[in-house]
């Protein structure tokens, strides 16, 4: 049953034929059914439409509109998680339907003016209008048991994100990606509605179904949320092309990265890296560990990292110290690495890894994400399911040494880059006994050292590269003990 402040947010009311009908059971197939039932339509845009005084809030109005948390659904029921409302407004135009659902039905939670406060002398829309919501998040133990903190959030569009103990937001997952840096235009397929499961006494996860819509396609997610020192979110998607999707973007992350040490020209900038995540890791289907650091290029760059059966992959922040970042309020050393680890074969496709230009901190302006090599037939039903991993780290780091940063400087004739390595077999190993493989695909690698590193406990790669007038250049270093890799494979693209 409903706790009392549950009760009084929510009614019963009249559904459209796309959601599930008051009083009708609910189970695990439910939203699936919703979902290819809708993907035999034609599109619809949702409401978007908003009261006056709402119409166009500002970013600092938007933010004066708080939950009443006393109203929060399940408040004093002695469950673990807690859910609250986000209202519409700003940026989050589409409204949302939010069902609860116990007992094995449906129920949805009906818009209310009183479930917020709206301070600063921002007016309430008038009681009687059903606005619906933009999303909602949901609290549970985390840092402490006896205080439920905020673990996950789920607004605008198709996007969401976690946190793990001790984290704060950063890189941010979608449901779905549709022609990403595509040159007709990205779309943006949208969670219209959710339904969040009542949580179980004494149980430690909590499931969230939710179901997708756009031009292409219509999808129904199920995510188990298990909050921890890594939160663990494991996704089930079953997707419904309305049109044969080439451009599709399974597991898609999305972050934010200005500048770092490498590339730290054009920003005159207190701070030696901004930044939610600072590389691409890939783990491909040979085993082989890639990483790719991240830039802000001077134009949108796309790499592709093609193979089959990928075991996971994932944007990553793994320099952890306040120095490295040396921002008080932003605090990038605490964001979130969030890792991709597929669930049985996905078969052959590529890791997408889009790069936009931006000048400012505030856009995200890195999307990663994976493609499969096939068409998405209209009219067929696909499966896919991975765990996202909210994390310090790779949930299984390999054995292997590891980029822990990398320094770049010189002219525009000559670069000179210099790689710290970590962990893995290096540290104490014979210098003299391991093979340098450093390359470019274009221009000229010169005075490769490899030399122990004792301030980091590891070792640092350097080497000097002559573009010899290239536009673009694909490097890449590995160190060998015969034909035994002893690191993970660093990939970089240079341009001028």
């Amino acid at each position: 049953m409903l706790g009392a402040a549950a009760l009084s947010a929510i009614q019963v009311v009249a559904t459209s034929e796309a959601y599930a009908q008051e009083g009708e059971r609910f189970d695990a197939e439910t939203v699936r059914n919703m979902a290819r039932q809708l993907a035999t339509k034609p599109f619809k845009q949702g409401n978007q439409s908003l009261p006056a005084a709402l119409d166009k809030l500002s970013y600092d109005d938007y933010r004066n509109i708080r939950f009443n948390a006393d109203r929060s659904i399940w408040r004093g029921q002695r469950l673990p998680f807690e859910m609250q409302l986000l209202h519409r407004g700003f940026l989050f135009r589409d409204q949302v339907d939010v069902f609860v659902v116990a007992d094995g039905r449906a129920r949805r939670i009906t818009y209310d003016p009183g479930l917020f406060r709206f301070e600063h002398g921002l007016k309430a829309p008038q009681g009687g209008t059903d606005l619906g919501f933009s999303g909602f998040r949901l609290h549970g133990p985390l840092n402490r048991p006896d205080y439920l903190d905020e673990i996950a959030v789920f607004q605008g569009a198709s996007y969401f994100r976690a946190v793990a103990k001790g984290q704060g937001y950063g890189t941010s997952a979608r449901g779905l990606a549709v022609k990403t840096a595509s040159a007709s235009g990205e779309e943006f397929p949208v969670f219209k509605a959710f339904y969040v499961e009542q949580p179980r006494p004494e149980v430690p996860s909590i499931v969230v179904h939710a179901l997708l819509d756009s031009p292409s396609a219509t999808a129904a997610h199920r995510f188990t949320i298990r909050p921890g020192d890594a939160t663990v979110m494991t996704v089930e998607m079953a997707l419904y092309p309305r049109t044969d999707l080439t451009e599709a973007g399974i597991a898609p992350l999305t972050s934010m990265f200005l500048f770092g040490p490498a590339d730290h020209a054009g920003f005159d900038d207190f701070r030696p890296a901004v930044r939610d995540a600072e590389g691409l890791a890939i783990t491909d289907g040979t085993g082989e560990q890639l990483w790719r650091p991240l830039s802000n290029p001077g134009r949108l760059q796309i790499s592709v990292f093609s193979g089959s059966n990928i075991r996971g992959f994932g944007l990553m922040q793994r320099q952890r110290s306040f120095f490295d970042y040396q921002d008080l309020e932003a605090r990038y050393e605490k964001r979130p690495s969030v890792w991709v680890e597929p669930i049985g074969d996905w078969g052959e496709g590529a890791v997408h890894l889009v790069e936009i230009p931006t000048p400012q901190e505030v856009h995200d302006n890195v999307v990663a994400f994976w493609r499969p090599k096939d068409t998405l037939r209209k009219g067929s039903e696909y499966t896919y399911t991975y765990r996202l991993h909210w994390t310090w780290d790779m949930p299984t780091p390999p054995g292997l040494g590891r980029v822990a940063g990398i320094r770049a400087g010189g002219t525009d004739e000559r670069r000179l880059f210099v790689i710290d390595l970590v962990d893995g077999p290096m540290p104490g190993l014979a210098l003299d006994s391991v093979r340098v493989d450093v390359s470019a695909s274009q221009g000229e690698i010169r005075d490769v050292v490899l030399q122990p590193n004792p301030e980091i406990s590891g070792t640092r790669l350097s080497f000097a590269f002559e573009p010899k007038g290239a536009a673009l250049s694909e490097l890449r270093a590995r160190v060998f003990k015969g034909d035994v890799p002893l690191t993970e494979t660093w990939l970089y693209r240079w341009t001028p």
